[in-house]
């Protein structure tokens, strides 16, 4: 299974995408995570569905320094892009 993810809040500046980089890794996911012009993080992410679900969990505490105040994840049907890690751009 492929999601997208766009949180927004306080999630740039604070680590979070190295943050969501090393929780991807733990969890095994593949994809990848890149700050938004608008302040925003963008997380593309293939894996499992309950590890999906727990990634998406933790993305939506986030780091520490961090502040989540929206988290959206659409399934994304297409996944004709493969990927193997899961990398910071």
């Amino acid at each position: 299974m492929r999601k997208r993810y766009l949180i927004e809040g306080g999630v740039q500046g604070v680590g979070f995408r190295y943050f969501t980089s090393r929780l991807a890794n733990r969890l095994g996911l593949t994809g990848w995570v890149r700050n938004l012009p608008d302040g925003r993080v963008e997380v593309l992410a293939d894996g499992d569905p309950a590890l999906l679900s727990q990634f998406e969990a933790e993305l939506r505490r986030g780091p520490g320094m961090a502040s989540v105040t929206n988290l959206l994840g659409t399934e994304i049907p297409d996944q004709s892009e493969r990927f193997n890690s899961f990398e910071i751009r």
